[in-house]
């Protein structure tokens, strides 16, 4: 038996009938049967088990998704994983599964924008209610706690500002009130953390970025324990969010070697994290220093780091950010991360939608940096040169 993730990933499968060690990609709309009684055989045994690849239609899957479906709840450890066209299509899969009218989410505050969009303003239409909490303060999860309060929703670390919070204490709560859990585990996948197994109800990771790892297709991943199973497969066979075959297959081919990807931007980062560290007008937002809050908190539950980090600078004006980003010639400046190539973006206050919690002095600002897989060397002296427009 298998037991290292790193050759679970090169051996997930192997085709002995074309004798490919790759699948073949399936695409159809209509599937077809021998006859009736073969459709209502296949049809029967997806109610006795939804979970076994017995298609009847295309919408439902094909044995392509099927099988990245099966390869990422291995990694997840988690009773299912659903695929969705975009990694924002399963946050929305996970919201639509289980919240009603009437209901209440507990939201990090330093979450990914357009979530922040999602809850905050367009499930409010639906007399949904979204508060957020604290990530420095997990006693404002407590505080916002009420009766209608149906998921407790996390991003670790937060998007942009990364803070690392004791996801311990908040799978605890939510379990003593009875609430499902989820979080965004984009920033670390199942290779550095594996939320179904210490208690979380839901897994979402964006298959565009690290899965993928080339920056050519689009995704998104649900995985879920066994608790919401139910609730999800419904919500998806009415929402109709699918996974093309065709992007099934890229991811699959990028995630054969997520370990080896991950483990190069994990040492190209710390690298540059320790020489952003030294600058007195740079705060590094990265778990790197020993004995900080966020390094005990992501020691505490993470095996490793990946290549997305921020800085926060200290400059006389918003031009000589904007200088010191555009000046770097081995960045992109784009958004997305999680592909090959680096990436820098001076993120504003304002896209980082209405932020409770986040304290940015006057002359303070942020800028994310996304660390690929170029030689290190190189991305030093390229940081180091446009550093000097910073005074």
């Amino acid at each position: 038996m298998v037991k290292s993730f790193k050759t679970f990933l090169k051996h997930t499968y192997k085709d002995f009938k074309t004798r490919s060690v790759n699948p073949p990609v399936v695409r159809t709309s209509t599937m077809v049967f021998k006859s009736m009684s073969d459709l209502r055989q296949v049809q029967k045994r997806n109610l006795r088990n939804p979970r076994g690849g017995h298609f009847e239609y295309g919408r439902q899957g094909t044995s392509t998704t099927f099988e990245l479906e099966k390869i990422l709840s291995n990694l997840e450890e988690s009773y299912h994983t659903f695929l969705t066209p975009t990694g924002f299509g399963s946050i929305f899969l996970c919201l639509f599964s289980v919240l009603r009218p009437g209901d209440e989410i507990i939201i990090a505050d330093p979450i990914y924008s357009p979530t922040r969009l999602l809850t905050e303003n367009y499930l409010k239409e639906f007399n949904i209610n979204t508060k957020f909490y604290d990530p420095n303060n997990l006693q404002t999860i407590k505080s916002n706690y009420s009766k209608n309060t149906k998921l407790i929703y996390v991003e670790n670390p937060g998007s942009n500002t990364f803070e690392f919070q004791d996801l311990g204490k908040i799978i605890s709560f939510a379990k003593k009130m009875k609430v499902v859990t989820a979080i965004d585990n984009t920033w670390g996948t199942p290779y550095f953390l594996k939320p179904i197994k210490i208690g979380f109800d839901f897994s979402i990771v964006s298959a565009t970025k690290y899965y993928s790892g080339h920056s050519d297709v689009m995704g998104g991943s649900l995985a879920v324990s066994k608790k919401v199973f139910k609730k999800v497969i419904k919500a998806q066979n009415m929402t109709g969010l699918r996974l093309s075959p065709d992007d099934a297959y890229l991811i699959m081919r990028g995630i054969r070697t997520l370990d080896v990807r991950l483990d190069k931007h994990q040492q190209n980062a710390n690298q540059i994290a320790k020489i952003l560290s030294k600058k007195k007008y740079i705060e590094v937002l990265y778990p790197y220093k020993k004995n900080s809050k966020n390094y005990k908190l992501w020691k505490k539950y993470y095996s490793g780091s990946s290549g997305l980090m921020g800085i926060k600078i200290r400059a006389k004006n918003k031009k000589i950010v904007d200088k010191f980003v555009n000046s770097l010639k081995l960045f992109g400046h784009g958004y997305s991360w999680g592909g090959y190539e680096s990436l820098a973006i001076h993120q504003e206050i304002k896209e980082q939608g209405n932020r409770k919690y986040l304290k940015l002095k006057k002359n303070e600002y942020i800028v994310r940096l996304h660390i690929g897989l170029e030689d290190p060397k190189d991305l030093i002296n390229d940081i180091k040169n446009s550093l000097k427009l910073i005074k």
